[in-house]
């Protein structure tokens, strides 16, 4: 059906040559696009279509093209796809794009699906929305009319979306469909300083899940508005209370007055901004001078009146950011008719005005009198004043001028009696002595005639000139006592003879207005007509021609001064303006292209004198250029000839070269001509440029063919990208049509950003990409190519305005290159060494990408001074023919080396210089022995031959011997072979009947967990216990001073500004005595302070990592981010990381980590472990292993216990009795005869207790091991007592069950230890040992000395090993050989394949991506992707690393070595070196390199080589299955951060880490921060510095106010 289809659009479409024809009927064809399939040829009629009819392929008289026959999804929009009336497309209504209809789903379901052109529908759109505007607070149901929604199938629906809010199912109805507004928390929050927000009001259908139309909806805010005028003209519903003071859209809330807003369709009586509280509009400028007392009289329309109980008027002027608040009166009916009689009746401004539109009553409100002030030096300020009532409700504000007279009345600082006296009369500024004053402040003069009462500094003036000139001659005595003019500077002091010069001259006091120094200034007696007057400062006139002296006029300099008179007096300068005479010499170049640019240097005299020069040629301008310009030399560029070329009637090039008859220059007003000076000659041409590649680093001289390239002084070789320049080089012309141009140099970094930034800035659809890529199945292929480190640029040249040789590209043609191939540039490497010697023949010179951009003519080497002809150039290789003799020991530029021998240098164009080393010359010379030598040489062969028979007898001998000792090495390593086969089957046996236990043991074992506090103080604070966080808060409130918990609230406050704390960690780590502990110190406390505000921690975090990201990319190895903990950020993300993985790691990686702790405690227990050395027989790690073959057996101890309980019955004779496990069963622990006590105790307190935490057991120091043996047998072990033999050397080895005699099924009891006793034995046995833990009861005849701590073991004592020899105490008496240490590594297999099973699931459990994985890492990830996208990092390995080294290196790895900072467990150093090795291997397993392993690489790593490749997969799959996973949204990282701080609000408590955070580090660099806070512009804006002043202040009992 679909093809059928395909067929019938086809019919309607006819293909002539590059355009699309659309044909209706057999009379009817319109055109509907055109296509460009090949620019420039011809089509051919042969056209034939694809198989599917999608593509039609074109052929050219050049290429083929395959050219889709449709351009649907070119159209974004309903009424592009309808206007281009292409058969073939149409609008997928509820898909909301432009398709065929076959890729429509169910196009034919209904029509409005599908609209296509010719079927006359139009497209779906909103008709109406009512309403379409609502309070942001109120809820209603909106109806939506579109008349031509589309039919549903069964089970689909339509649906409203409101911006993010949920989509919600809508009602359909017959003229549209109707939906609720969303509620409150899913519309957005109206932004600062705007009334409303627009929120998109979408129709989605369920069945496509698209949104197919749209229009905003608009949510407002009346009370945003706070004046009447912005509340009455907003766009919404609003109405002002004038009592209130409040805008709002309930008019039920107004007690009084309410005018109705212009735009609310419910309009009140009083309706409109014509009813609002202002200023009157036709009230003047108000004034005030500085320093005055001034009265300010404000014209209101609509006054309200206040009623009582609030207060009156009050003015609010606003200056220089301070505000003044003055006291208002209202002026009434009264008082204006008292002071209208007493001004003479001139009329009230209080009476009644009349509008066009209505009548309103203007009252007057007076502001008292008041001084007003300001600092700034201009001579007018704008302050603001503000009138309200009731102290905050505004009426209506104002601008008020205040102005200084003393500034007013002066120029560039001189004060200025002229330019005083004209200000304008409302200033009331005078000439006071030698200053100007406002008029009432000058005690010497009589106040001029008061056209402004000084009270009212608004009433109305007389404006214009004729107030100016009736204030001028009031004050005619004023007039006459300003001082005489002052000429400051004349400018220019030179010009010609002829005239013309426009002179300007400025000083103060030039006379009052125009007339006054019109015809009044003179250069020396020639008069200077004023054509430009600026009062009292500033005179522009122009010169007239300097007078005849002796009857010559040809002086060359003639000196006069410059005068000016006003009627104050007159005025000679001290400086002399002097008149020359112009002279034009020469021009070069003599010729240029037609095309104008040419830069000519114009010689003669006085060439830069006077107001304006010009330059001409044959009429055609010159463009000066000043800047270049000098007294002997003028430059000017030439012009493009093309009219005079024209006027000659030719062609362009037709009359070519063309000879300029003269050259004019003109200087003001004299004018000087050279003839025939210059010749225009036709625009270079460029035919071919040769070579065509070049390195990215240019210099390679590139051959350029032409015409009239001579014309041009100085060409340019340009690279283009788009026509846009990115480099240039000079070129040297050779001749008329040669020159030569060394490439450009090209930044291949910058060059490729750049075509980065365009791809992404280019529009996504318009019809010129789209024909683009319509044609881009062309069959010949573009030349321009990017092949990763080369790209082609264009080429064009720089040759004056000549505008055809800007790209080459426009002008060459097709079959000639006109681009420059960039390759990479050559590497030279340098001599081993840095020395090489030459031995003849010829030098060769290794290295890379040597011929790519050059041959033999290109490269330069140089010996010394010296040339080395090259011979030879391939890709890595350069052969050169060095010199006959070595050169003297210099480089190529003749400076001496250092080690005394010639420097060879090659050069590769004018850019590229590679020192390779220096050559040592060692030539092969014929050389004659004399006979005394040969004689000698003989003499030593004999004697050498005589040697040589000796050694041959004595290694005859020696071998003998060495066989029969190889022969006894051979039996004693049979022996040893035969012991290492047996170590093996041992430890294979042991391998495959211990697992079944171990798994049942493990499956019955509990998995204990530390609370929240306790897991956050062992992560932020390792290895700290009395840390004041873990204190109670009800003790610390108790004891601490309320000043201190002042000033830790504010303390925290400032943490919560991010810029505070940006600042602060800046400042922090600028310290040079900020050490890395104080980092992770400081890191913790700022993660314990804002645990409970997990939303901000997470967006601080967020700019610390950018900021640490931007820093690490500008280094050479940004994969090193984050791999140490070197700075504040890095310990905050781990401990950011520890918080929102606390859950996760307690429910889901918990009890894999749990299950593989006790499987390594198991298997290490299994064995013997030496409990001084901690080497064990079982261990992953090789450092930890036991190298000794040690005898032992099993023994299976029966626990008992004394009834009834000894702590009631003390001295009783107790019964024994079994105990029972946790389990209910009879309690019995199966231990090795070679323990020592201390770990059999151990051992049996695991045993007792298996499914209890660690921290809750007793431990073994508290508790003796009791030996029951016999009806009354009790016997107290202990690790030494009075039985340890010493033995030779002084040595002693601890007491074992061996020692003691104990045989499998003993009864064994464990008793409490007294403390008393206690105490005292470890003060008897101080001498002994170092630390004793305890003797037993005091029936014990044998117990002396108690238990021995393993960390305080004095030297001599051992317990398997000795640490000097290795022996073992515990082996049997027979004892053949030594064995070999290195043949117990076969039990680190064993122990490995034990735990196998543990890791693997430990591994796959952290790193399977799953829904039970917080948040946060996807988060983390994503961030880590768009930072690298930012950055233009396209290395993976970079990115890979950075989250390697953010969770598993950063988290995973810490608690793998450390499993006891989430579990309740004891690790001891054996435990915790396996554990080593696995978080090793963990290490190793997220490494993005690879380690190649062999027979000296550490056991470690060979122990789990083989399943490394398994354990590198799951993690490349960890972070494959991270990036799939849909991205986490804003909200739902708000709610997962938002529950985290309602988490973590009971389990921490901030303020003691606040308080060391403040103390220990804030005083410390107390100075710095507050610097650095002053320093930040963001900080200093928000007056953090003071505010951090404030809480030292609080924590010192200082008030604030003194801070």
């Amino acid at each position: 059906m679909a093809e059928k289809e395909a067929l019938e659009q086809v019919r309607k479409v006819a293909y002539v040559n590059d355009l699309r024809i659309l044909v209706a009927s057999a009379e009817e064809a319109a055109e509907y696009e055109e296509v460009d399939v090949d620019k420039g040829y011809r089509i051919l009629p042969d056209m034939k279509f694809s198989s599917d009819k999608a593509y039609l392929y074109v052929i050219s008289t050049r290429t083929a093209s395959k050219v889709k026959v449709e351009s649907c999804s070119s159209y974004t929009n309903c009424s592009s796809c309808l206007r281009a009336r292409d058969p073939y497309c149409g609008w997928c209504s509820l898909e909301k794009r432009c398709t065929v209809q076959s890729a429509c789903q169910k196009a034919t379901f209904s029509s409005p699906r599908w609209l296509s052109f010719g079927s006359g529908q139009q497209c779906i759109d909103f008709e109406m929305i009512l309403p379409d505007r609502l309070p942001i607070d109120h809820d209603a149901t909106v109806q939506l009319t579109i008349r031509t929604l589309p039919e549903l199938p069964v089970g689909a629906k339509y649906q409203c979306v409101w911006g993010t809010a949920p989509p919600e199912d809508a009602l359909v109805t017959p003229s549209g469909l109707r939906c609720m507004t969303p509620p409150h928390s899913h519309r957005p929050a109206i932004g600062t300083h705007r009334d409303h927000v627009l929120v998109p009001l979408a129709v989605r259908s369920s069945e496509t899940n698209k949104d197919f139309v749209s229009r905003n909806f608009a949510f407002y805010d009346c009370s945003r508005h706070n004046t009447c005028g912005t509340c009455v003209k907003s766009d919404w519903a609003c109405n002002w209370c004038i009592y209130e003071n409040t805008c709002t859209h309930n008019t039920s809330a107004c007690r009084r007055t309410v005018i109705s807003g212009e735009n609310n369709p419910a309009q009140l009586a009083s309706h409109g901004t014509g009813f609002c509280p202002k200023f009157w509009s036709g009230q003047n400028k108000l004034l005030a001078a500085d320093g005055a007392k001034s009265e300010l009289h404000l014209l209101v329309e609509n006054l309200p009146s206040p009623r009582v109980g609030q207060l009156g008027f009050q003015c609010v002027v606003s200056i220089e950011g301070a505000t003044m608040l003055v006291g208002a009166r209202v002026v009434t009916e009264d008082e204006e008719s008292a002071e209208e009689i007493e001004g003479g009746g001139s009329g009230s401004l209080s009476t009644t005005i009349t509008s066009r539109f209505y009548h309103l009553r203007v009252q007057k409100v007076v502001c008292e009198p008041t001084v007003y002030r300001y600092e700034s030096t201009e001579g007018e300020y704008e302050a603001r004043v503000t009138l309200v009532w009731n102290r905050e409700h505004v009426v209506d504000a104002r601008p008020l001028t205040l102005y200084k007279c003393g500034v007013l009345g002066s120029h560039r600082g001189h004060q200025d009696c002229s330019l005083c006296v004209t200000r304008h009369p409302r200033y009331r500024c005078t000439w006071c002595g030698s200053a100007c004053m406002y008029a009432p402040h000058c005690p010497n003069k009589p106040a001029l005639p008061a056209v402004a009462s000084s009270s009212s500094a608004s009433a109305t003036l007389p404006t214009g000139l004729d107030e100016l000139d009736a204030e001028i001659e009031g004050n005619e005595a004023l007039l006459g006592q300003c001082p005489t003019p002052r000429i400051d500077m004349i400018q220019p002091l030179s010009g010609p003879l002829e005239g013309g010069t426009s002179v300007t001259i400025e000083g103060s006091n030039l006379g009052l207005r125009e007339e006054d120094v019109r015809n009044n200034v003179f250069i020396g007696d020639v008069p200077c007509r004023v054509h430009e007057y600026h009062v009292s400062v500033k005179i522009v006139c122009r010169t007239g021609p300097a007078p005849v002296h002796g009857g010559s006029s040809g002086a060359q300099e003639l000196h006069f001064p410059v005068s000016v008179s006003t009627p104050a007096g007159t005025t000679t300068s001290n400086v002399k303006f002097t008149y020359t005479n112009v002279s034009v010499t020469e021009v070069w170049p003599k010729k240029g292209p037609v095309s104008g640019g040419t830069v000519l240097s114009i010689s003669g005299h006085y060439l830069n004198v006077g107001s304006h020069v010009s330059a001409s040629l044959d009429g055609l301008p010159c463009v000066v250029n000043k800047t270049q310009s000098s007294s002997h030399r003028l430059v000017c560029i030439t012009s493009r000839a093309s009219s005079l070329v024209h006027t000659n009637g030719d062609k362009e090039s037709g009359n070519l070269p063309l000879t300029v008859h003269q050259l004019k220059v003109t200087v003001d007003s004299a004018s000087r001509v050279l003839e025939t000076p210059f010749t225009y000659t036709p625009d270079p041409k460029v035919l071919e440029l040769k070579p065509l590649r070049s390195p990215w680093s240019g210099g390679r001289l590139l051959t350029v063919h032409g015409t009239h390239l001579d014309a041009i002084q100085a060409p340019k070789i340009t690279v283009l990208l788009h026509d846009r320049i990115l480099n240039s080089s000079e070129c040297r012309v050779l001749a008329p049509g040669q020159m030569e141009c060394p490439s450009p140099p090209v930044d291949r970094y910058v060059l490729f950003a750049i075509l980065r930034e365009r791809r992404h800035a280019i529009p996504p659809e318009s019809h010129v990409a789209m024909a683009e890529a319509r044609t881009s199945h062309k069959v010949s292929r573009s030349p321009r190519q990017n092949y990763g480190d080369s790209y082609s640029l264009d080429v064009g040249f720089i040759m004056d305005n000549v505008q055809t040789v800007r790209n080459l590209k426009h002008v060459l043609p097709s079959s000639a290159r006109a681009s420059l191939l960039y390759v990479l540039d050559p590497t030279y490497k340098k001599f081993p060494n840095s020395i090489k010697l030459y031995k003849g023949d010829t030098l060769v010179i290794e290295g890379e990408n040597l011929n790519l951009a050059s041959d033999e003519s290109d490269v330069n080497v140089t010996i010394g001074t010296q040339k080395c002809n090259v011979t030879s150039l391939a890709l890595t290789q350069l052969v050169c023919t060095p010199p006959e003799h070595q050169p003297p020991p210099t480089d190529e530029l003749g400076r001496s080396t250092d080690v005394d021998l010639p420097l060879v240098v090659v050069k590769m164009g004018q850019n590229l210089r590679y020192p390779i080393g220096h050559l040592r010359y060692e030539m092969i010379k014929e050389y004659q022995f004399p006979p005394e030598a040969i004689g000698g040489m003989a003499a030593g062969g004999l004697f050498l031959v005589l040697v040589s028979m000796v050694i041959l007898v004595v290694y005859r001998r020696k071998s003998n011997q060495a066989e029969r000792e190889y022969k006894r090495i051979q039996i004693q390593m049979d022996t040893l072979e035969s012991n290492v086969r047996s170590e093996c089957k041992q430890a294979f046996a042991e391998l495959q009947t211990d697992m079944t236990d171990l798994t049942a043991d493990l499956q019955s074992s509990g998995i204990p967990t530390l609370d929240h506090r306790s897991y956050v103080m062992k992560v932020f604070f390792p290895g700290v216990t009395d840390h004041p966080i873990l204190m109670d808060p009800k003790l610390r409130m108790n004891g601490c001073r309320p000043a201190m918990e002042s000033a830790m609230i504010q303390f925290e406050q400032l943490l919560t500004n991010r810029y505070f704390l940006l600042a602060l960690i800046e400042t922090l780590e600028a310290q040079k005595t900020f050490n890395i502990r104080d980092k992770v110190n400081v890191a913790s406390l700022l993660v314990v302070a804002m645990a409970g505000r997990m939303e901000y921690l997470t967006e601080v975090l967020r700019l610390l990592l950018l900021r640490l990201i931007d820093k690490s990319v500008a280094t050479k190895h940004p994969q090193l981010m984050l791999r140490r903990t070197e700075s504040v950020v890095e310990k905050m993300l781990t401990n950011w990381m520890a918080l929102c993985m606390y859950t996760y790691l307690k429910e889901q990686a918990g009890p894999s980590l749990f299950l593989l702790f006790k499987a390594i405690k198991h298997q290490v227990e299994k064995g013997p472990v030496d409990s001084v050395t901690h080497d064990a027989r079982y261990s992953l790690s090789e450092e930890r292993l036991l190298r000794e073959q040690i005898n032992h057996t099993y023994v299976t101890i029966h626990l008992v216990r004394d009834e009834p309980q000894y702590e009631k019955i003390p001295y009783s004779s107790p019964q024994s009795v079994a105990v029972l496990g946790e389990d209910g069963e009879k309690a019995q622990c199966r231990v090795l005869d070679c323990d020592t006590i201390t770990q059999v105790k151990s051992k049996i307190l695991d045993a007792l207790y298996r499914n209890t935490p660690y921290s809750l057991r007793p431990s073994v120091h508290e508790v003796d091991l009791e030996w029951r043996h016999g009806r009354n047998g009790h016997l107290i072990l202990a690790d030494e007592d009075m039985t340890t033999k010493p033995e030779g050397s002084g040595w002693r080895r601890l007491n074992t069950l061996e020692h003691y005699g104990v045989k499998d099924s003993a009864l064994m009891a464990l008793v409490p230890r007294p403390h008393d006793h206690h105490t005292l034995n470890n003060a008897n046995c101080s001498t002994k040992c170092n630390n004793c833990a305890g003797y037993g009861t005091t029936g014990s005849p044998v117990s002396h000395c108690g238990d021995v701590e393993a960390s305080s073991v004095e030297p001599n004592v051992y317990h398997l090993v000795k640490l000097v020899d290795h022996d073992s105490p515990c082996r049997g008496a027979e004892r053949t050989h030594k064995a070999i240490p290195e043949i117990f590594l076969t039990r680190l297999l064993s122990t490995k394949g034990t735990v196998q099973k543990f890791v693997d699931d430990f591994f796959r459990t952290i790193l399977t991506p799953n829904e039970t994985l917080p948040p946060a890492v996807k988060w983390l990830f994503d961030f880590f992707d768009d930072s690298a996208r930012r950055h233009g990092i396209v290395d993976p390995e970079v990115v890979l690393a950075w989250k390697s080294n953010s969770l598993p290196l950063r988290f995973w790895v810490n608690f793998i070595k450390n499993p006891d900072f989430i579990l309740d467990v004891y690790k001891s150093p054996t435990v915790d070196s396996c554990l080593s090795v696995i978080a090793q291997t963990f290490m190793d397993a997220c490494s993005t390199t690879e380690h190649r392993l062999g027979k000296d690489s550490p056991s470690n790593k060979l122990l789990f080589a083989k399943d490394m490749p398994q354990y590198k997969a799951t993690v490349r799959a960890f972070y494959q299955g991270i990036r799939a996973m849909p991205p986490v949204t804003d909200q739902d990282m708000a709610a997962f951060l938002h529950h985290l701080s309602l988490t973590h609000l009971g389990q921490l408590d901030a303020k003691p880490a606040l308080q060391e955070l403040f103390q220990s580090y804030i005083t410390r660099y107390y100075g710095q921060i507050i610097e650095n806070l002053e320093v930040d512009i963001e900080c200093r804006s928000l007056h953090l510095a003071h505010k951090l002043d404030n809480v030292m202040c609080t924590l010192n009992g200082e008030p604030t106010s003194m801070c």
